[in-house]
């Protein structure tokens, strides 16, 4: 049984995405709404918080056909105004569907957080804090635990309730030997202290990675990426 439908049998039906900025929240975010809506029949909100960021927001994909199924909710924004999406703490609460929250990789995303989180919506919440080995933030156990203490200091979170998934990747370029060195690297920075519970790997090197890797692969298509290479990747 994979991470995510142990927690849905558990009776969690929030999934929260934090992590620093670039760690790849906004791939995995629709990455797991996808599976969430093959998995499960009821409803699936993706709620993009992202509230800064120009690029790489999973708003960026909700006009693409692959996500008709899913109801993908945010606000747009005025320059760099941050902008708060309404209907996050209503569906969060709503037993009849399954939430996706891509939290923004900032202390103005973790804070929104820690306000959605006073509710009782947190119960039925699973925290996915996303690890990658190619962002300055992660680069030592000193920058996690600096990163991840600020997060939870904001965020109402405890360290108990986070589960650790590693995303290994770099974007469309991604290759298996920067899947595997990154993973190899990250395991080692963060396992002497929590162990990564889910390894996000390119679908088309799930098979490879399932040989050197242990523990749970979450396989991921790449749908984010610059407008200018868009063409490219279509």
């Amino acid at each position: 049984m994979s991470l995510i439908e142990e927690m849905i049998q558990k009776g969690k039906s929030n999934f929260v995405l934090i992590g620093e900025a670039g760690c790849g929240k906004s791939e995995l975010a629709l990455n797991l709404a996808l599976y969430l809506s093959k998995i499960q029949t009821k409803s699936v909100h993706l709620f993009d918080l992202d509230m800064t960021k120009p690029l790489f927001r999973s708003r960026d994909i909700a006009e693409d056909k692959k996500f008709e199924g899913i109801n993908i909710h945010f606000e747009r924004q005025f320059y760099d105004a941050p902008t708060v999406v309404g209907g996050v703490n209503e569906l969060l609460n709503d037993d009849e569907s399954i939430v996706v929250l891509d939290v923004g990789g900032d202390d103005i995303g973790a804070r929104s957080l820690g306000g959605y989180m006073l509710g009782a919506g947190r119960l039925k919440s699973t925290f996915l804090y996303v690890l990658n080995s190619f962002r300055p933030f992660c680069r030592d156990i000193d920058h996690v635990d600096r990163f991840l203490g600020e997060i939870l200091a904001v965020s109402h979170i405890g360290l108990d309730e986070i589960h650790l998934v590693d995303n290994p990747n770099v974007g469309v370029d991604t290759t298996i030997e920067d899947v595997l060195g990154g993973h190899k690297l990250m395991n080692e920075i963060v396992s002497p202290y929590k162990n990564i519970e889910m390894t996000c790997v390119k679908e088309e090197y799930v098979e490879e990675a399932k040989a050197e890797i242990d523990g749970e692969i979450f396989s991921m298509n790449m749908y984010l990426t610059y407008p200018w290479l868009q063409a490219v990747c279509d």
